[in-house]
């Protein structure tokens, strides 16, 4: 009798066990259906804005507007070319340059070939190959957050192309992040592939306004970053790529710090002083005393997303690193930007 028991015992929770699986599976299918559904949907609803350059069969994207000295912009993690759109702070650049926004390798519309670790200095080859078939010998960087330690490698890779340097609110040294572990397990072979399809971009959705709070604490998150719609970051593409450059910040600046000092061009390094995803300190007034021709902005009551944030002080930097440089930026008074090639739409 007490093996039947045993017996009846075992097979009940071995038919729980197969429901729980089945109920997991469903869930599974349930949520890769949903996220394969509104990834569709954002895309058509917002599909390339600009255009494509092929670099040995990978594509990358960009934006390009106005006429003058070449300056290309590069994104941080996350987001992409678009932001500096949205934020408006191409269209004011453009007044005075060619900008030159890229999307890096698996952001926006760009590809990101998985044989590839996409390392600060792997980005910066590939873009120096596709800014010369851009027709950009040379040209000023203007990078925020994960994108400074591309600019720098590309500085310290082809310094006689990089006349000079805007850095904002860049990650310079490695250090211990708690967030890494947790941000990188997207990019986990087979693990990270499974969530990517199914729960990681729906958590994203749901934790969204709390993400984007906290990159523009203190400031209130302005209109203008609402212009993109999350569900163009949390795509499965962009979702590993993200993932793959949180697990790849801290070796990528490690690699980098040792060559800081050869930088010999024009360097302004600005920071919020309120930055709560990237301590200024630790980071940008170490890297101010490392290079020798840098200056450091700190501005006060601001947070990490200074492209919607301190447009005006960017503008104002970016033309005294040009003048730097030794290069003529031409003056637009009349507020209207000049298109080189096609302009992106507007929203």
């Amino acid at each position: 009798m007490q093996d039947l028991d045993i017996q009846k015992t075992a097979a009940s929770r071995g038919q729980r066990w197969r429901n729980a699986g089945l109920l997991t599976a469903a869930s599974l299918a349930a949520t890769y259906l949903m996220v394969r559904v509104q990834t569709a949907r954002t895309e058509r609803q917002h599909p390339p804005r600009g255009r494509f350059v092929d670099v040995d069969g990978l594509r990358l994207h960009y934006i390009e507007q106005g006429d003058g000295p070449v300056l290309v912009l590069l994104h941080g993690n996350m987001v992409t070319a678009e932001d500096f759109r949205c934020s408006g702070l191409i269209e004011r650049l453009a007044q005075s340059y060619r900008v030159i926004a890229i999307d890096r390798p698996g952001f926006g519309y760009s590809d990101r070939p998985r044989d590839v670790s996409w390392t600060p200095d792997a980005q910066a080859e590939l873009l120096h190959q596709a800014l010369r078939q851009l027709g950009a010998g040379e040209y000023l960087l203007l990078a925020h957050s994960w994108g400074t330690l591309v600019a720098l490698a590309m500085a310290l890779q082809q310094p006689a192309r990089v006349q000079g340097l805007l850095l904002l609110s860049g990650y310079y040294y490695p250090g211990p992040r708690l967030d890494v572990p947790v941000a990188a397990m997207p990019a986990i072979p087979l693990l990270g592939d499974l969530m990517r399809y199914t729960v990681s971009p729906l958590i994203g959705r749901l934790i969204w306004p709390l993400t984007a709070k906290g990159m523009f604490s203190p400031s209130a998150v302005p209109q203008s970053f609402r212009r993109e719609p999350p569900w163009m970051q949390l795509r499965p593409s962009q979702v590993r790529a993200t993932a793959s450059e949180a697990a790849l910040m801290i070796p990528g600046a490690a690699t980098l710090e040792g060559r800081y000092g050869e930088l010999r061009l024009p360097v302004t390094i600005m920071a919020g002083e309120e930055d709560r995803v990237i301590d200024p300190h630790s980071h940008s007034e170490r890297l101010q005393k490392t290079l020798p021709d840098s200056e450091l902005v700190l501005l006060p009551d601001m947070g990490h997303m200074l492209p919607h944030l301190a447009q005006e002080e960017i503008v104002d930097a970016i033309n005294e690193v040009a003048e730097r440089a030794g290069l003529n930026v031409p003056a637009r008074l009349d507020g209207a930007a000049p298109h080189h090639g096609e302009a992106a739409p507007p929203m």
